[in-house]
């Protein structure tokens, strides 16, 4: 297990995002729990029964989870941070970095840095922002 993950929120598309996510990067999906399928989903707004309570993703030993604003709370965006995702290929990272600027906004293109073989950052169709490392560290 993993001491540190990132857990993502997200505007109502949070199992899109995450089965994008699983088939990207290649992770194992554990768990996809809507409000409505919770155990708590009487005591929750009719509402917000479609909108993910909990996702959880693993991808080697880290996991990435994640869920749903909930109705009446004010959504405002993935802002001030990056996840991170270093591989051992330049090739494997260009793939991931492509496939997340495809219909998202690249912030710095793929390209070789004083620090890595090959370093992007983009954020996603779904709002994610990605720092992407790959090949051999230069430093």
């Amino acid at each position: 297990m993993s001491l540190l993950n990132a857990y993502l929120t997200f505007d109502g598309n949070a199992a899109e995002a995450m089965r994008f996510y699983e088939k990207t990067l290649g992770g194992k999906m554990e768990m996809l729990m809507t409000v409505g399928d919770s155990p708590e989903a009487a005591n929750m707004p009719p509402e917000a029964a479609s909108r993910l309570m909990h996702a959880s993703l693993v991808v080697g030993d880290s996991t990435l989870m994640a869920s749903d604003s909930m109705p009446g709370m004010p959504y405002e965006g993935m802002k001030g941070f990056g996840v991170a995702l270093n591989y051992p290929t330049v090739a494997e990272a260009k793939r991931v970095f492509d496939a997340f600027a495809d219909g998202g906004q690249v912030g710095m293109p793929f390209e070789k840095t004083f620090w890595v073989e090959g370093f992007g950052m983009v954020t996603d169709r779904y709002g994610t922002p990605w720092l992407i490392n790959g090949g051999a560290s230069l430093v």
